[in-house]
């Protein structure tokens, strides 16, 4: 009986390993990628492109943001829903399987490599809460973890599966070289919600904003941010890749910042502005600009079909410091 397979590929060694043995099973193996603000499919492209497997890459955003508030599993370190996260990814490539009429679905997780999301109870968590409990395969470790309908059935081949535990990566190392991988990135999360500055400035985001748009999100790992008041955040280019990156996700009707004859950054105000702020961001702009510092500054703001230069004093580097989000 030909089988049909559709596993989650990162492009991490882990779910590349997970989706080579699969194939190397004889089992069609179809591989998806996630996509959202937080994290992309860029080194599952990579690597179904090196390895030539079948790849969809799919965006979760509007499941995502539905979820992430009030995940049932909670946060890890920072503010990362992995559990309730790699659930949703199940239940989305769980439809697929149905669609697709395939037999089951697998992963790269390993037993124990991340204590809080890969013990044996997390792992059963995510399978109950996908609603795909008996149909989620973990290549990996399957031999140390209870087997799925295809396992107990006998359809599923009994060898080529391994008893992988821990955060050693030695196993993974010796399957990469005797299954030909070798182009694969270094260990990473790869979701931005577990990097610690990142996960600032979101809860900074979420005070201004209960329901944030994508571009206001896409905007957090952009330039500086300098919280000016309780309601109002200033976004500073570091490079002109960042100002124009500025410029493109800007919020329609919040003012946009430059300096007037000087090389500089381009600044955007977020939330609640009023004069004050207007002027402290003008200082701001202008301090990271090229403009002479023991002289006052011009800089344009635009916004709201508004035009008007302000000229200001850039704030002194100890002051900005003390504002940086």
């Amino acid at each position: 009986m030909a089988l049909r397979a559709i596993g989650l590929l990162s492009g991490g060694l882990d779910s590349i390993l997970a989706a080579e043995a699969i194939r190397r099973l004889g089992i069609e193996t179809i591989c998806v990628s996630f996509r959202s603000p937080f994290f992309d499919s860029d080194n599952a492209r990579n690597a179904a492109a090196g390895l030539g497997f079948e790849l969809l890459c799919l965006d979760i955003t509007e499941e995502f943001m539905a979820m992430a508030p009030r995940p049932k599993y909670g946060y890890g370190k920072n503010m990362n829903p992995c559990i309730d996260c790699k659930a949703l990814m199940f239940r989305r490539i769980g439809r697929l399987m149905e669609q697709m009429k395939a037999d089951f679905l697998f992963s790269g997780e390993v037993l124990g490599q991340r204590p809080m999301s890969q013990n044996k109870q997390s792992l059963r968590n995510v399978a109950r809460l996908s609603g795909y409990e008996d149909y989620i395969l973990r290549p990996l470790s399957a031999k140390l973890l209870p087997p799925i309908r295809i396992q107990r059935d006998g359809i599923m081949p009994p060898d080529g599966l391994f008893d992988l535990s821990g955060r050693g990566r030695s196993r993974q190392l010796e399957l990469a070289k005797e299954f030909g991988v070798n182009d694969y990135p270094a260990p990473a999360g790869g979701c931005m919600l577990t990097e610690p500055n990142f996960t600032r400035r979101l809860r900074r985001l979420l005070e201004l904003r209960s329901t944030p748009s994508i571009q206001s999100i896409e905007l957090l790992s952009v330039g500086r941010h300098v919280r000016l008041s309780p309601e109002c955040t200033l976004i500073v280019g570091r490079n002109e890749s960042e100002n124009q990156r500025i410029c493109d996700l800007a919020i329609p009707d919040e003012p946009l910042l430059y300096v007037i004859g000087h090389e500089g950054p381009t600044g955007l105000l977020f939330g609640k502005s009023d004069r004050d702020s207007l002027l402290k961001s003008a200082s701001i702009v202008a301090r990271y600009s090229d403009a002479p510092k023991d002289m006052t500054a011009t800089v344009r703001i635009e916004g709201a079909g508004e035009q008007f230069d302000v000229d200001v004093s850039p704030m002194r580097p100890e002051k900005v410091r003390e504002l940086l989000v």
